[in-house]
Parts: structure tokens; C-alpha cells; sequence
């Protein structure tokens, strides 16, 4: 069960590396990043997803959990929201399913706050050696939760992107709902993107949005580039058609791509898996804000004058093989939950202890059962009288 576009694009991938037969069920939980249809489409596409997956409440979620009495139950949501269910909406489950999630993407460096929101599972997914060494040491100094599992990314496609009609003319930008934060560097994309358009009349200039201005996705985008580019329009500071802006199928657009670029973005490893060249900016910084560190040494980073100029590289091979392109074979994922399959059916499994059972996270709590438990549009109605008493009564001091 997934609760973003980014998180369902991650499980419909992870359960397509099950053993065959294996049987899966795929759903959404209704929380306020659900993602609309056209990015739950968009999200299975090239999966063996066989029809697009229901958005369901969490009483409808907990019904068909009952009704499916799954072995294992993949979490593929937003930290707190793994939580709540896994230790309210959840708990209970007869008989009592792994509970196993994981990150969507790159989780370099691993943070204490992604361990303990998913405590209480009991397998932890991520997807290279490096990330499994960080998570592991952070499991011995907190304590809780259950093993580190090792996967592939699953939505990388090693070798070249398949064949497509038509020319490879496309440069893509994918863009990052976090990074940049600010306006006037999230402008200086646009412009550099578009000085490259104008210099190069042969290449389709391609600004890929994770959702469009009035959707939804995992993270919340105060300023985003449809919306800018709308406005730098507007004011005669670019040229009206000089970018095109396009959702859908990340690898779609990388099968046309004959380069890439982003700030971070997990995409960058499907250039990287398709052989399409690529840069990742790096006037913004190199850090974990930017969520760009893991790229150190990877030999694509570069700067917006690159950009312009049309300059993309290949990775570093030795750095593809330590950060994420690890040969299939050391993933143990698959190995690690059909052992705790197994002592769940025979009575052996002892439940992962969730770090955030105290008193002092009740209240969190609460509130991420709010996100999955009350309707959005009613959720967004509360929150906007909650913060129109909080300025009333701060205007009144």
C-alpha cells in the first residue's frame, strides 16, 4: 500500500521482484498526497501492475487487509504514515502479516527520523551497500525495528533505453519538489534551460513534472517551475514555447533523452541504467540539504553554464558499482522476507518493537491518524480554520 506517487511508482516495481507466483495486491491509501489518477497511471506504467490500483480509506484498507490475510504487507508510504498503520490501523491483523517498508529512492546519507518512523517493521529496505552499512549502524545505536534488506532499485532497466520511433532529440529535466528551495535559483534553471533551447533548435527541450500545479506528490512544491515559467512568460523574460512541460512515465521520456539533468532526483539513476548521459547541478551546493551528496565522485556533476552549453557525462564506473548498481545477486531482500514469512507462519515471528510506543509520540500519532482517517477535503478545511484561530489570537496579543 502506497500513500504518493513516488512511493506507489517504488512498490508496483518492488513486488514485480517477488518469486513468481507470488500473489500481490496493490492500493492507495487516501491521505492528502494521494496522487490523482493520471499519476497513479502514470506511477504502474511498465510494471506488472494488471489494472491501476483503488485509493481506499483507512476502515476500507483494514477491511481488505482482513479479507486478503496477506502474508506480508509492504508500507510503501511517508514515515509517519507507516507508522500509525503499522501500529493502529493495522495492528491486530490475524494472523499477524510482516510489516516491511523502505525508501523510494536515494537515502544517502540515512537519517535517525527515516529508522524510527519504521520501527515497527520488520524488514527495512534500501538499495545499496552503502545505505545498508548507514541504516545498520543506525539500528545498533537506537535499537527497535527489525533487518536492513538489500534490494536493487527497482525501477532501474540496465542497458541502453529501449529503441523508440523517432530521433533521441530530448533533453529532460527532472525536476525535485524539495531542492532548490528558493525562487531565484529555481528561475536560473528555466533560464539556463532555455538558453539551451534557443542555442540548440535541434534538441526538444523537456521539463518532466512529478504533478502538474494543482496535483498532489509526496513532497510540497511552494514554487513550482510550470508556475514560474508561466509568470517569467508573462513578463517578457523568456520566450513563449521555447520548454515543453510533461508528466507521465519517466522512462518514456528517457527512451527519446540524449541527455539529463536534475538537482536530485532517483531519475538520474535511470539515465544512469538507460545510457543516457546526464548532469546533476551543482551550483546549489553538494549536501545532504540538497539531497545531492551521494553524487560525490560520480563525475556528473556540473554546472548550469554546462547546462546551457549542452554538456553531459557518463558516471564514474567504480562509483556506479558502490552506489547502487551493485550486481543483482548480493540483493537479499527477497531472502530475508520469505525467512520471516516462514517464522510468522510457524509461530516464531516476534513482532519488531516499534521506538515510537512512548507517551511522548501520542500526539504525533494522532495526527498522522487525521491524514489517513479523515477525508482531505475535510482535513484541509481544519487546517484552515486552525490557522485562521492561531492568527486571530496571536493579532489579539
Amino acid at each position: 500500500m502506497a500513500d504518493s506517487d513516488s512511493y506507489l511508482k517504488w512498490a508496483a516495481c518492488l513486488l514485480d521482484g517477488l518469486p513468481p507466483g507470488t500473489q500481490t495486491e496493490l492500493a492507495v491509501i487516501r491521505t492528502p498526497i494521494a496522487p490523482s489518477a493520471g499519476q497513479i497511471e502514470a506511477a504502474v506504467s511498465g510494471t506488472g501492475a494488471r489494472e491501476l490500483p483503488p485509493v481506499l480509506s483507512a476502515r476500507r484498507l483494514r477491511s481488505v487487509a482482513e479479507r486478503f490475510r496477506a502474508d506480508a504487507v509492504l508500507l510503501a508510504c511517508t514515515g509517519p504514515v507507516v507508522d500509525v498503520l503499522a501500529s493502529e490501523t493495522l495492528h491486530g491483523l490475524k494472523p499477524r502479516p510482516v510489516f516491511l517498508s523502505g525508501l523510494p529512492g536515494i537515502s544517502v546519507p540515512a537519517t535517525e527520523k527515516a529508522w524510527l518512523f519504521r520501527s515497527g517493521c520488520d524488514l527495512f529496505v534500501v538499495h545499496s551497500g552503502r545505505e545498508v552499512e548507514e541504516f545498520s549502524r543506525i539500528a545498533k545505536e537506537l535499537g527497535g525495528g527489525g533487518g536492513v534488506g538489500l534490494a536493487r532499485l527497482p525501477f532501474l532497466r540496465d542497458g541502453a533505453a529501449p529503441a523508440v520511433p523517432g530521433p533521441r532529440d530530448r533533453v529532460v529535466f527532472a525536476t525535485q519538489a524539495k531542492v532548490p528551495k528558493r525562487r531565484e535559483e529555481r528561475e536560473s534553471i528555466l533560464l539556463a534551460l532555455t538558453r539551451l533551447a534557443v542555442a540548440r533548435p535541434d534538441l526538444d527541450v523537456v521539463v518532466k513534472l512529478r504533478a502538474r500545479d494543482t496535483e498532489r506528490q509526496t513532497h510540497n512544491e511552494r514554487h513550482h517551475y510550470e508556475r514560474l515559467w508561466n509568470s517569467m512568460v508573462a513578463q517578457d523574460r523568456l520566450p513563449a514555447g521555447a520548454l515543453r512541460f510533461e508528466t507521465g512515465a519517466m522512462h518514456e521520456h528517457l527512451a527519446r533523452a540524449t541527455g539529463f539533468v536534475t538537482v536530485s532526483s532517483t531519475a538520474a539513476l535511470e539515465a544512469i541504467a538507460g545510457g543516457v548521459p546526464l548532469l546533476v547541478l551543482s551550483d546549489f551546493g553538494v549536501s545532504a540539504e540538497m539531497i545531492n551528496l551521494v553524487f560525490e565522485g560520480s563525475g556528473v556533476l556540473g554546472t548550469l553554464d554546462e547546462l546551457a552549453a549542452g554538456v553531459f557525462r557518463h558516471p564514474d564506473p567504480a562509483w556506479c558499482r558502490a552506489n547502487y548498481f551493485h550486481d543483482p545477486s548480493e540483493a537479499d531482500w527477497t531472502h530475508r522476507l520469505s525467512a520471516l514469512v516462514d517464522d510468522a507462519r510457524a509461530g516464531r515471528l516476534i513482532p519488531a518493537r516499534s521506538l515510537l510506543d512512548g507517551r511522548q509520540h501520542a500526539a504525533a500519532r494522532r495526527r498522522a491518524r487525521l491524514r489517513v482517517e479523515i477525508p482531505p477535503n475535510m482535513l484541509r478545511v481544519g487546517y484552515r480554520a486552525k490557522r485562521k484561530m492561531r492568527n486571530y489570537l496571536k493579532a489579539l496579543t
